[in-house]
């Protein structure tokens, strides 16, 4: 915004392209963001100059989890991993102003998780509102598959927790068969958050999508549970499935 010599004011607006490629510029100065980073597995002690205990939210988006937790604990470090540094940027840019010194984003694709973190490298995982992936064909995507609890075991400590929040029946449901499926221990379900008043404590953390979800009346889901210690085994692949894939389905 700026004044003319006659006291208008006006107010600049940048084209959504132009304003990604800003945010992209701004990251690449920002001290809490990492874009695929190098030698970072089993490392974080050394970013974070300390050994306190690791969070990570997945599918960030704009980070509202990671800043929220790390506001609530001080004592704990969290990064949010997502691949769009232009949701990222916002985040990280809270954080900043916040001075959150235990709060950083990791610019990377979740299924390389393993290339970043080290064995038993992680305390805790929350999954915020994911993608749910409806469309058939597309249930490998979902980010409470086997084959992402797969990843999600090399580098979890022991009875570490992977925690879901969604608007999704669908999720919510398949994630439930995945657990049964894979012999995971559930340590909270909770059908409906607010109706059943459990939004307290990490639960009341609202993200934008969530308030625009409750003003539709939507319901909320949550689920925590704990990997087993038999290695998870992801299901083979239906036939079709193979060929959808060798297709670019």
């Amino acid at each position: 915004m700026f004044s003319n010599a006659r006291g208008c004011k006006f107010i600049f607006t940048f084209p959504m392209g132009q304003k990604k490629l800003i945010r992209f510029a701004a990251i690449e100065t920002f001290e809490n963001v990492l874009q695929r980073p190098k030698n970072m597995a089993g490392n974080w002690y050394q970013y974070f100059k300390n050994d306190n205990p690791i969070t990570l939210e997945l599918a960030c988006g704009k980070g509202e989890y990671s800043v929220g937790l790390g506001e609530m604990h001080s004592d704990r470090n969290f990064v949010g991993v997502d691949i769009k540094g232009n949701r990222i940027y916002i985040g990280a840019k809270r954080a900043l102003e916040k001075d959150l010194g235990n709060v950083a984003f990791l610019r990377a694709q979740i299924d390389m998780l393993t290339e970043y973190f080290g064995k038993q490298e992680v305390s805790e995982i929350w999954i915020i509102f994911p993608d749910p992936f409806l469309r058939e064909g597309k249930a490998k995507k979902r980010l409470t598959h086997a084959r992402f609890l797969k990843l999600y075991q090399q580098i979890l400590i022991p009875g570490g927790r992977v925690q879901l929040k969604t608007d999704s029946r669908e999720l919510y449901e398949f994630t439930h068969e995945v657990i049964k499926e894979q012999n995971c221990h559930i340590v909270e379900d909770i059908e409906d958050i607010y109706a059943k008043g459990k939004a307290e404590g990490a639960l009341a953390i609202q993200t934008h999508y969530e308030g625009l979800h409750l003003a539709d009346g939507r319901t909320i889901y949550y689920l925590s549970f704990q990997l087993p210690e038999t290695p998870i085994v992801p299901p083979v692949k239906a036939k079709k499935e193979q060929e959808d894939e060798l297709k670019g389905a």
